[in-house]
């Protein structure tokens, strides 16, 4: 069971804005898309559709979550396969909650020489904040509910919801 939060209009009107501000930030940039897997696919692939500019991509999976909580490491799954160095790097995240998973990337893509590191994100949950990370690019803040849909799930389910909504439970 699920209550909505962000429709899908709401989501759509605020992904065109990011995606609007990051263009005029980034362009004639070399610009790295990075997605966040797999909670950050729905958001990513409507997000760079949306730019106005030359970007390449590559994607990265990590884990941290079992149900609805983080259980605090960060495990790298799946790792980058382009050269960062030299080049302006935005992290495209679901949602920052703790801010380890994002202070992970940003140490672990800091290696890699980027000329830029930025970090842009679905949901913005700094009230869950443990660690501080900037989150230079966000669609919405929330409060500390436990969300899904747009990408986002409950044990792999409610990924395919057209909206984002705060979960309630199993039927």
């Amino acid at each position: 069971m699920v209550k909505i939060l962000f429709s899908k209009d709401d989501i759509e009107k605020r992904v065109s804005e990011i995606a609007a501000q990051i263009s005029r930030d980034f362009k004639g940039k070399d610009v790295v898309m990075v997605a966040v897997l797999r909670g950050s696919f729905v958001f990513f692939a409507d997000l760079i559709r949306m730019l106005d500019f030359d970007f390449s991509v590559d994607f990265i999976s990590l884990s941290s979550y079992i149900g609805t909580f983080s259980q605090g490491d960060v495990k790298k799954i799946y790792g980058l396969q382009e050269n960062l160095s030299g080049k302006d790097v935005i992290i495209v995240e679901d949602i920052v909650d703790t801010g380890r998973t994002l202070d992970f990337l940003f140490k672990e893509f800091s290696f890699k020489n980027p000329r830029s590191l930025s970090a842009c994100a679905l949901l913005n949950k700094k009230c869950a904040r443990i660690i501080d990370v900037p989150v230079k690019y966000f669609c919405f803040e929330t409060g500390n509910d436990f969300v899904v849909g747009y990408g986002l799930d409950y044990n792999g389910l409610y990924r395919g919801l057209p909206y984002i909504a705060k979960f309630l439970g199993k039927k």
